[in-house]
């Protein structure tokens, strides 16, 4: 379906989706679509990006930290890390995270928060890592 046959509410989602998580995330996700997970692409710019994101009571900020420590609680890695990347477009800080992770021992549990620790403090290097090879460093060999 061409994007000016996409709801209102799928353009709303798919402008939140491009801030948040960046054109280049979603240009890939896009590019990888396929008839099969068409729908469910259709299903999460809609639903998550433009009913959940696109809310006016909560921040992109504050919308990062929560989700972060959702994913950290149900164990899921690729989205944290993710989301741990969106935080360059939302505000969210290594603090913010960090008092997430605190949260997530508490009531998720610590093996869940100590796995989500590495997974952020990995993410977290992987960015710096980017950010001064983006700068004309030279990564260490």
């Amino acid at each position: 379906m061409a994007e000016t046959d996409k709801s209102e509410r799928y353009k709303a989602g798919m402008a939140v989706r491009r801030q948040v998580l960046g054109d280049a995330h979603v240009d890939r996700a896009t590019a990888q679509m396929t008839a099969f997970d068409e729908d469910f692409q259709t299903f999460i710019t809609e639903g998550a990006w433009g009913s959940v994101w696109s809310r006016p009571g909560f921040t992109k900020r504050e919308r990062s930290i929560v989700t972060i420590a959702l994913l950290a609680a149900l164990g899921q890695d690729e989205e944290v890390a993710m989301h741990v990347r969106a935080t360059r477009n939302t505000g969210a800080t290594k603090e913010d995270i960090k008092e997430a992770l605190l949260h997530v021992a508490v009531y998720a549990g610590v093996p869940a928060a100590n796995h989500a620790f590495k997974i952020v403090k990995k993410a977290f290097a992987e960015m710096e890592t980017a950010a001064g090879t983006s700068q004309g460093q030279t990564e260490p060999r």
